[in-house]
């Protein structure tokens, strides 16, 4: 079946919403929403991309109208302003600029291109990959990987965990502190390392399972000399209360860091209660908005991380414009290649049709001929005639068809479409050559009357 469909996209980012508009919109799993969106009539593929600072869904719809219906679905409840619609064009584009990191909070960061593959390979077990998305979205891994080898759009800062580090030490020393990251997982691993290389005295990692975080601890025993050990999320209220610096990075649904986790008392070896710092890169928050109450705590959450990137934002601009020339060159590329696609297909299916009638008649005119002692060979050069016939009556049309892609004319296309039905040779019509024949008796019948 030919699909004449478009592509739609709608999004909640960390530049379009909140912390809290993005866990609004933040699914339950990425193949659930896939599931959802393709299960709505009209709507033939999908994909959903969500992470803590992006959530992002594009369809592929008999119509665009079918899919921004669908994704107002999915995205209900979300504050407008928040919500970012695109059509065909733009939606494509805009995935290519964040598999590439162009449009993450931390310019260039590495991790998204993982996030993207991910979010694929859950969609496709959702059902969700179709002929539309797979090009765009395979395009999409393809120009991120160009970026980050072929560029220096990953240089320097290329994490949120990083930037986190960064951001906390603009608050308090961390060369020698004690610092505590809650959640094993990607983004506490990244953060981890960062806290690592910065200094710290002490490094506590706390997981809701601990062997995960055994396994992060003996990684990191080989990159410093900070005392590090796992805890159970359990150790918060004996452990934060002496950390100076916490970086929380779970996919808690509920805060895990309570007030009560830090109005303790600290240890006599602990040098002020001035001076802590949380960064918490949770999605939705992984801690209390009470916490930012106490006078000796200062709580930054994902928001707070753009002022402390816009220094790699300026350092990777000209990484940047060379990552865009290699979008603007890519993106074209892939509308040559729908293009390509969708006039391949409608030739196809106008070569079947003809193919379908071409065997049909064939048939029909050689089980009529009179002489049945029709060789191999004379019958060959009737059937090489059909088929010259074919090719050459469907030449010009197939020039036709490949320059109306070319030049965007779909009007054409959709025209050839309904004129070359690839179900059209299957239709219980007469055969064009039985028809002939059967004239031509009337008309030898009709003489012979004439002549009595």
């Amino acid at each position: 079946m030919i699909s004449a469909g478009v592509i739609t996209a709608a999004r909640v980012t960390h530049e379009s919403g909140s912390v809290d508009d993005l866990a609004a919109a933040s699914p339950d799993s990425q193949q659930d929403a896939v599931a959802d969106l393709v299960s709505v009539e009209g709507i033939e593929e999908a994909y959903v991309l969500s992470t803590c600072n992006r959530v992002e869904a594009y369809v592929v719809g008999t119509d665009a109208a079918v899919g921004r219906a669908a994704l107002s679905e999915l995205f209900s409840g979300i504050d407008d302003e928040a919500l970012v619609r695109t059509d065909h064009d733009e939606s494509l584009r805009h995935l290519l600029r964040v598999a590439a990191g162009l449009e993450s909070v931390v310019l260039g960061e590495d991790q998204i291109i993982g996030q993207v593959r991910t979010a694929y390979e859950d969609a496709r077990v959702a059902g969700g990959i179709g002929s539309m998305l797979e090009s765009a979205v395979t395009k999409a891994i393809h120009v991120g990987e160009r970026a980050r080898t072929e560029t220096a759009i990953n240089e320097g800062v290329v994490s949120l965990g990083s930037a986190a580090t960064r951001l906390a030490a603009t608050t308090i020393s961390l060369d020698g502190a004690t610092a505590l990251v809650v959640g094993a997982g990607e983004m506490g691993q990244l953060a981890a390392r960062s806290l690592a290389d910065a200094g710290v005295d002490e490094l506590v990692i706390a997981n809701r399972t601990v062997s995960h975080a055994d396994h992060l601890v003996t990684e990191l025993g080989d990159r410093t000399d900070a005392e590090t050990r796992a805890v159970p999320l359990e150790s918060l209220d004996t452990i934060a209360t002496q950390a100076d610096v916490i970086v929380t990075a779970t996919g808690s649904d509920e805060p895990l860091l309570e007030r009560r986790h830090l109005a303790g008392d600290r240890d006599a070896t602990t040098p002020t209660d001035a001076d802590r710092v949380i960064v918490d890169l949770g999605q939705p928050r992984d801690v209390a908005p009470a916490t930012d109450t106490l006078e000796t705590i200062t709580v930054y959450d994902l928001d707070d991380l753009e002022t402390v990137t816009e220094e790699t934002h300026v350092k990777r601009a000209d990484a940047a414009r060379e990552v865009e020339t290699m979008i603007d060159r890519e993106f074209d590329l892939l509308c040559d290649q729908y293009k390509r696609a969708r006039a391949d297909e409608v030739i196809g299916a106008m070569y079947e049709s003809a193919a379908r009638i071409k065997e049909r008649e064939l048939e029909t005119a050689i089980s009529q001929l009179e002489d049945d002692s029709l060789t191999p060979a004379q019958r060959e050069v009737i059937e090489s005639m059909a088929d010259a016939l074919v090719n050459q009556l469907l030449a010009p049309p197939t020039r036709s068809l490949r320059e109306a892609a070319a030049e965007d004319d779909w009007s054409t296309i959709n025209t050839a479409l309904q004129l070359f039905d690839p179900d059209f040779g299957d239709e219980e019509v007469p055969s064009l050559f039985a028809n002939a024949r059967s004239e031509s008796r009337s008309a030898v019948q009709f003489e012979a009357t004439d002549d009595d």
